[in-house]
């Protein structure tokens, strides 16, 4: 509007190229304090930019007259861009007001006044609107692509998660029976058969487990595990004593804690020379359960011999802390290792107390 209202003018060719020269150092400045993050990139710079524009603003202004006020509308919106919102909607206001009263002071109307004050106001709003819009946009995709990379990454580190505590218990169990039936093979043949009856149960029920990890679905009874628990160890000729109080829980709670148990079998076969191991669940204070497992022969020195050792421990903690829980571990002079889990029930009722004491 600017540029056609010069041009109406019919200025010589000296003036409006100078004219052209102030609109395009103008528009240049303008874009730059537009631009998405103009705050960090300028600094204090922001400072002379700002002075620039003011400069090429209002001194033009007095060789065109009218025809330069629109771009007062252009600083405007570049104090609101640039400055913090105190001064920046004080200077706005003062732009607004000096636009008034250099109109009234020149000899125009008290409407043609608030014409030419009006005109630059409401241009700085736009100026300022959609130049946030546009810092807007561009931190919504951003936001959106972060989120997808958050996405794929935790989606990874469930699926590693999973087939840790799914197959490192799983491949753990078909090992240990497997030396067993070797064992029994010689002398006590029928025996060995049940036992291979078992390990085809537990490798069809560990390609079951695989599928759901793949699917996003999974979900385990603290029950079950329990005896699976005691069969496992039984067969790595570990005494077994199970103390449950069983409640009813959320199956997420149920699922948590079934891991928990899985994976302390796991390290109790992997990581120690255990003769003994309690199993113990029970209410805890303030509507919580608690499931701690017990095991001699924790010598710190022993460790699996497998390249990866696992990161288990790591892997229940994350678990336990998405239920609200907690997980507490710690070896004893006695060689003891304990590991304590707790997390809270979500539902309450009559609880069915048993104990069961199993050995080889």
């Amino acid at each position: 509007m600017t540029l056609l209202n010069l041009l109406e003018e019919q200025l010589p060719a000296s003036a409006l190229s100078v004219a052209l020269m102030g609109l395009a150092v103008i528009s240049l400045l303008q874009y730059i304090h537009s631009t998405p993050e103009a705050q960090r990139r300028l600094g204090r710079r922001k400072y002379l930019t700002l002075g620039a524009q003011a400069v090429f603003t209002y001194l033009p202004s007095a060789a065109y007259g009218y025809m330069w006020g629109g771009m007062t509308g252009f600083l405007a919106g570049s104090v609101l861009l640039l400055l913090p919102p105190r001064p920046a909607w004080a200077l706005y206001g003062a732009i607004g007001a000096e636009m008034f009263a250099g109109s009234l002071l020149s000899g125009y109307t008290w409407e043609q006044s608030l014409y030419f004050c009006l005109t630059p106001v409401l241009c700085g709003l736009v100026v300022y609107g959609l130049s946030l819009l546009s810092q807007v946009i561009r931190e919504l995709h951003d936001t959106r692509s972060e989120l997808a990379r958050m996405a794929v990454a935790q989606e990874r580190l469930r699926f590693a998660r999973d087939l840790h505590d799914l197959l490192g218990y799983s491949l753990s169990s078909i090992t240990l029976k497997s030396e067993l039936i070797r064992r029994l093979i010689p002398t006590q043949p029928q025996q060995a058969v049940e036992e291979v009856a078992e390990v085809l149960t537990i490798s069809r029920q560990s390609l079951a487990d695989v599928r759901t990890v793949a699917s996003g679905y999974r979900e385990m009874s603290l029950e079950q595990e329990i005896a699976s628990a005691r069969s496992v160890l039984t067969a790595a000729e570990v005494d077994v004593r199970a103390e449950v109080t069983l409640h009813p829980v959320s199956s997420e709670v149920d699922t948590v804690l079934a891991t928990v148990l899985r994976e302390a079998v796991t390290n109790v076969l992997r990581h120690s020379r255990a003769d003994r191991c309690v199993i113990t669940v029970a209410r805890a204070d303030h509507g919580r359960v608690r499931l701690s497992v017990v095991n001699d022969g924790a010598d710190p020195a022993h460790r699996d011999a497998s390249l990866d050792s696992g990161s288990g421990l790591g892997n229940l903690a994350a678990r336990l802390q998405a239920v609200g829980g907690r997980l507490t571990f710690h070896h004893t002079d006695s060689c003891t290792f304990r590991l304590e889990a707790e997390a809270p029930a979500e539902h309450t009722g009559t609880a069915a107390t048993r104990t069961e004491e199993f050995a080889t």
